[in-house]
């Protein structure tokens, strides 16, 4: 057991603690307990809303307990129906296992699979769920369960009520994942179970389960559903999901999310989603409370999430990258860096012969874009030290834009004042 104290008491304070089975938490606090989280693949990343039950999961570890990640091959190919409104999509086999691989490798960054002495684990309920036989399973795991039971659970009870109802392959899921707990129960001595708020019926299916099957008994343990206070879903945004694969969310775009946290949400995203301890956190508030312009507490945030899903390389990298925004140098950008930066700003493309014969003329070039409505206005911009390119003051009116200004030969970044940006791409 680690000396830290019972991680209970840090669930709590860290407000963590959504529900959880009686005597729990005095079980943590005198004994090794081994406790898993089921993740459901259905895409080959893990998104930001399940940084909070891996972080859950990660937590317990440093506390001495014993980590399972379970990744779901079998239930994967059913769908769980929490939380969900309409029956999923069933996916293949082979694109089941693509996921998985796609998430075991995000889970390293948080569980400790080396660790001396207690290594987190990762199973995959395939290996059990796959070989059962359907007669067994109604013999030896349904008869513990009454239609009366799943019917009650609210998950269930808001499909029915929907249009479009439930369908009986996703009914069975609450029994195959309270079988996951009982086969981990056996395999591994797994004694809790950790999730959402929205899997406390499940959890408890699979409690009774182990009760009803083995005479043993298992905990259950549930974190709250992230919330945010602009009304909007948590780890969503106007460009979709943010996902932990840096393949579909940039580095730089997973940092301005944490950066652009509401002033309301970011003490308690400190406390869900960094290895923070209290006192540093509390410091935080303070200083937070004293100077919330600062943003003090978004950067700090911004940098432990970043850092904890990509690494302190590709968090230089995405602070860099900000900084472009408020005139900072482009030297070690890339095109590619570039267009993500500035994939929200309006640009236009130029021909490749349009910048021959000496370039174009910075007065043509404003205009050409619609940094300015004519050469005159474009005349007074310059004069007065408001025009950029590649966040380089232009001095000369005078001046040609020519294909010396690309970055890699196909893009420039022009800029009026200090943050109307303009892309000019030449191609």
């Amino acid at each position: 057991m680690s000396d830290q104290g019972n991680i209970y008491d840090e669930f709590e304070w860290r407000g963590l603690l959504f529900d959880a089975t009686p005597d729990l938490k005095e079980l943590l606090g005198k004994e090794s307990m081994t406790a898993y989280i089921g993740f459901d693949p259905t895409a080959s990343s893990l998104h930001v809303g399940s940084l909070l039950p891996i972080m859950g999961l990660a937590r317990l570890q440093r506390f001495g307990h014993h980590a399972i990640a379970l990744v779901g091959g079998g239930t994967g190919l059913i769908g769980d129906p929490s939380g969900k409104t309409a029956e999923r999509q069933l996916l293949t086999k082979e694109k089941v296992q693509e996921n998985l691989d796609g998430i075991k490798n995000q889970l390293s960054h948080f569980l400790d699979f080396e660790a001396e002495g207690n290594p987190a684990r990762i199973e995959n309920n395939l290996d059990w769920l796959g070989e059962l036989q359907l007669i067994d399973f109604l013999r030896d795991t349904g008869k513990h369960f009454t239609v009366n039971y799943m019917l009650s659970k609210e998950s269930v009870k808001r499909r029915i009520e929907a249009e479009d109802g439930i369908s009986y392959t996703e009914f069975t899921y609450m029994m195959l994942q309270a079988y996951d707990f009982l086969a981990l129960s056996r395999r591994r001595g797994c004694n809790l179970q950790l999730g959402g708020s929205d899997q406390w019926g499940n959890i408890l299916a699979g409690t009774d389960l182990i009760r009803r099957a083995d005479s043993k008994k298992a905990h259950g343990l549930v974190f709250p559903l992230v919330t945010n206070s602009s009304g909007t879903k948590f780890g969503k945004t106007e460009s979709g999901t943010v996902w932990l694969d840096p393949e579909r969310t940039s580095p730089y775009r997973f940092y301005q999310f944490w950066m652009n946290t509401d002033d309301r949400d970011v003490i308690p995203y400190l406390k869900y989603f960094t290895w923070l301890g209290r006192e540093e956190i509390e410091a935080l508030e303070s200083e937070f409370n004293e100077n919330p312009g600062a943003r003090t507490a978004q950067r700090t945030l911004a940098q432990h999430a970043t850092t904890l899903v990509h690494g302190a390389a590709e968090y230089e990298k995405a602070l860099v990258a900000s900084k472009v925004l408020f005139g900072g140098s482009l030297e070690a950008m890339t095109v590619a860096d570039l267009k993500d930066i500035f994939e929200d700003v309006p640009s236009t493309t130029l021909s490749s012969a349009s910048l021959s014969d000496g370039g174009m003329g910075l007065l043509s070039l404003c205009t050409e874009t619609g940094i300015t409505g004519s050469n005159g206005e474009a005349r007074r911009l310059i004069r007065q030290g408001g025009l950029f390119i590649n966040n380089e003051r232009v001095v000369d009116e005078n001046a040609a834009f020519t294909s010396d200004d690309l970055i890699e030969g196909t893009l420039a970044v022009l800029r009026k004042g200090k943050r109307n940006y303009h892309l000019v791409q030449v191609g």
